[in-house]
């Protein structure tokens, strides 16, 4: 406590202590050798009781450690250290590690009988408790290293605990500042856990616990970090001048420190003067001791100080090149329940818990990654908050490749669109993202739960755009078009009769609602989750309106690699992970975050899917322009949510790449903002080439397997009859059957004028989509009726019927005909529809057709015999 509130009665009562305390001290040697004792006096036996009352077993907490990402040279296939987290930057290091000339500096300048005592020092402790009593402001001296060595594990058990920087502070401040009777109990418990750990532990082991224990000054702790830090070698290669400057500074940390060039008391300026003052104290206590020369110590006492600061590589910032990528990791292992059950015992994990991460960083497609997004995608575009990023990953482990993004890394620099620390790729709770609009890469959803109905590919549908009235839900309830609301099409198409395979190639909006119309909204939704789709906040996709099947909600681009990954290999899906191993820092193995790979789509419905995602990327496909067309077969599909988002995903049989550029929030037009010549929504099509070109150099990629047959038939329809019907009429039934329309030209008909009087093909079972003509009627048309009895009555009959060409036709002579021209038929035949001006013959018999048998009779005359 502070010298202004020390009381009479604390003085007394130090006193009291003190004269108890030197008893103590006097015994506490020989205590050490010889268990058994025999102390007189009251006031020393009194204290040897308070003494012997006092904990005796400190146990040693394991020290706090930074965790290390760690990515794989795929050059040499060795692990390299990538960045640290720590809340103390420590290496720890075995005694051997050591440069002999630091023991030789600690040992001389705080603790020279250290290999004689038996963890007191009698003298030095007398010296530090008479200068407590007398209201001295620090404790002075007298604690030797195992006193020391029990101070900061003390320390650090405080620390542990601490939730402050403040607090942080206290813990060493009541563990070294204490005076008065707190100070001598402070001194009773450091000198009783001294003894006990001199007897458990051996004099080199204390040493080096000590030295990979202390402060070196802010955040660096440990002999090894403090050489690393201070001098740019490690605490085998100290030299004499450095080993005295850092058993100086650890007298008194952030005193000495000398990483601080513009301090104004011990900087650059003055030459670290309270350090350098420090160091001579240390080398002259070498002199002394006759560890060094007179000649070492001349030519070092007035040298200068040259520090070699190296900043130790700590945090995603110091993660160059993948910023993103550790960022993400850094997430998992802040949220993940494998690495704690509690947010503080994973942020503990991370940055005391001495982790050794191995990261599944491919740095050759990294570098790919990144050098595509900085030709191609603009840091920030004025008007709007604009994003960019590109995630590969492995299908058949899950493994995350490559993470590349626009902005530039950082996590304290606000209102500037340029930086971010939010990693686009991910989640809510993995990155800080909240996804986009998926926009038509969504559609993936309705394919694969098509192709899980058992219907076909090739199977024929109205996709003209239109109002859909209903679709099924079975778990909400039914989506109800109650306004009678369109949906478009990208650039007003207005749609067409087609297949699934030209609604993908497409991206038809209006030919996949013809599909989700006929299918189960909660089935599409149950496809996505069991393909690792989530919303960006984590929860479940739900789909609860038209919309929905063209992709309004906001899903990671992470989840949508996996997600078509899983088409690519197979059906299998593999939970995407940015982790190797784990071990801790023992070397041993440390459970990981859970990541599975499990056959979620029949083969066949997978190579199927992936056979109509192949015209994505082929063609007159909508990816074509991101394949690289190197050889490799890939799938994909685009997606555009309004003018917001754009998206390309694509793979091979080995790699998925996700791309997606848009607004981060906001509504900036991506189609009407330009980047070096390129509008914004086109960006996807190049990152998305050059990096899946890359990863198709890298990983290769097989043929996809064939489509299975059943879904990929020929699908039979009824095709209805319309005759009869209006040519509205009839063109909106065969196209609701899913048969594309002709309207032909007019024909005979008795019909009405306008009214289909023929279609072909006629009415029966034909093929889906199967092109229909409907003929209208011109009115104009007359059924021939049959005629009989003689040939001038056939002849009026038919004039009495409408036909206003009509005359005698072929005669057939014939002996025994009654008399008289007989009608026998027409040209054209009865019941025949014709025109009613159409020429009409009637043909009939006769005894004598005429040429020696007498002549016909004309056509207005009547035959009498």
């Amino acid at each position: 406590m502070p010298d202004t509130k020390r009381t009479a009665t604390g003085v007394l009562g130090g006193l009291a202590g003190l004269v108890g305390l030197s008893a103590v001290a006097g015994v506490l040697i020989t205590a050490t050798v010889t268990p058994a004792i025999a102390v007189s006096g009251y006031a020393a036996s009194s204290a040897i009781t308070m003494f012997d009352n006092l904990p005796s077993v400190l146990e040693i907490d394991k020290l706090m450690l930074p965790t290390t990402l760690y990515t794989k040279n795929q050059d040499s296939g060795e692990w390299e250290e990538w960045t640290q987290f720590y809340d103390q930057n420590r290496s720890p290091v075995e005694f051997d590690e050591i440069a002999p000339v630091m023991y030789d500096a600690m040992l001389s300048s705080e603790d020279p009988r250290y290999y004689q005592h038996g963890g007191v020092d009698l003298i030095g402790t007398t010296r530090a408790v008479l200068s407590n009593v007398q209201g001295g402001g620090e404790t002075q001296g007298g604690s030797t290293i195992s006193q020391q060595y029990v101070k900061n594990i003390l320390v650090q058990r405080c620390e542990a605990t601490a939730e402050t920087e403040e607090e942080k502070q206290a813990c060493w401040f009541e563990a070294t500042t204490a005076v008065g009777t707190e100070g001598i109990q402070r001194k009773l418990q450091e000198m009783r856990y001294a003894i006990a750990l001199e007897q458990r532990y051996s004099k080199n082991e204390i040493m080096l616990g000590y030295l990979n224990i202390a402060n070196f000054g802010g955040t660096t702790y440990g002999i090894d970090a403090a050489a690393k830090r201070y001098f740019g070698v490690s605490a085998g290669e100290l030299n004499l001048a450095q080993a005295a400057t850092l058993a100086g500074i650890v007298q008194n940390p952030n005193t000495y420190r000398i990483d601080q060039p513009g301090n104004e008391r011990n900087g650059a300026d003055n030459g670290y003067a309270l350090t350098k003052q420090r160091q001579q104290y240390v080398l002259s206590r070498l002199l002394d001791d006759g560890k060094i020369t007179q000649e070492q110590y001349d030519e070092l006492f007035d040298a200068p100080i040259e520090p070699n600061i190296t900043t130790p590589r700590t945090g995603c910032t110091a993660a160059a090149g993948g910023e993103y990528f550790c960022q993400y990791v850094r997430s998992v292992i802040e949220n993940d329940p494998a690495f704690g059950e509690t947010p503080d015992e994973r942020r503990e994990a991370l940055r005391r818990g001495g982790l050794n991460v191995y990261t599944t960083i491919d740095w050759r497609l990294q570098n790919a990654a990144n050098a595509s997004m900085s030709t191609y995608a603009p840091t920030s575009v004025e008007g709007m908050k604009f994003g960019s990023t590109a995630v590969s990953v492995d299908n058949t482990t899950g493994k995350i490749l490559a993470m590349s993004q626009n902005t530039r890394f950082d996590e304290t620099i606000t209102g500037d669109n340029n930086f971010s620390s939010i990693v686009f790729a991910g989640d809510r709770t993995y990155g800080g993202s909240r996804g986009f609009a998926a926009g038509s890469t969504f559609k993936l959803f309705t394919l694969v739960d098509w192709l899980e109905q058992g219907r076909s590919v090739r199977e024929v549908l109205n996709g003209v755009n239109r109002p859909f009235p209903r679709m099924t839900n079975s778990c909400t309830g039914d989506w109800v078009n109650t306004e009678n609301t369109t949906i478009g099409n990208f650039g007003r198409v207005p749609g067409y009769i087609g297949t699934p395979l030209q609604f993908t190639a497409a991206s038809l909006n209006s030919g996949y609602l013809a599909m989700a119309a006929e299918l189960d909204l909660c089935d599409i939704a149950n496809v996505a989750t069991k393909m690792g789709v989530t919303t960006g906040d984590g929860t479940a996709i739900t789909m609860g309106v038209a919309n929905n099947v063209i992709g309004d909600s906001n899903i990671s681009p992470i989840a949508m690699a996996g997600a078509y990954g899983t088409v690519a290999n197979n059906g299998v899906y593999c939970q995407p992970r940015v982790i190797e191993s784990v071990t801790d820092s023992d070397g041993n193995d440390v459970p990981l975050p859970e990541r599975t790979c499990e056959q979620v789509l029949e083969p066949g419905v997978a190579a199927t899917a992936a056979f109509a995602l192949e015209g994505v990327m082929n063609g007159g496909g909508t990816g074509a322009q991101g394949n690289p067309f190197d050889g490799t077969p890939l799938i994909g599909k685009t997606g555009t949510h309004e003018e917001l988002q754009t998206w390309l995903v694509e793979s091979s049989t080995n790699v998925s790449t996700a791309v997606w550029a848009g607004n981060i929030e906001g509504g900036g037009d991506m189609f009407r903002n330009w980047h070096n010549g390129i509008q914004l929504s086109n960006l996807r099509y190049f990152i998305a080439r050059d990096v899946q070109g890359a990863a198709n150099s890298l990983f290769g990629g097989n043929p996809f397997p064939a489509p299975d047959n059943n879904l990929t038939r020929q699908v039979l329809r009824d095709l209805p009859n319309v005759v009869g019907q209006s040519i509205d009429q009839a063109t909106a039934t065969l196209r609701n059957a899913g048969f594309s329309v002709t309207v032909g030209g007019a024909v005979d008909s008795s019909e009405p004028e306008g009214i289909v009087a023929a279609q072909s093909p006629g009415a029966g079972r034909v093929a889906g989509g199967t092109s229909v003509t409907i003929n209208p009627s011109n009115g104009q048309g007359i059924s021939v009726p049959a005629v009989s009895g003689s040939l001038s009555a056939a002849i009026s009959a038919l004039r009495n019927a409408g036909f206003g060409n009509v005359s005698p036709g072929s005669c057939q002579q014939d002996e025994n005909a009654g008399g008289g021209e007989q009608a026998t038929g027409t040209n054209p035949a009865a019941g025949t529809l014709v025109n009613r001006n159409t020429a009409i013959s009637v043909d009939y018999v006769s005894r004598n057709c005429g040429g020696g048998g007498g002549e016909s009779p004309a056509p207005d005359s009547d035959s009498d015999g």
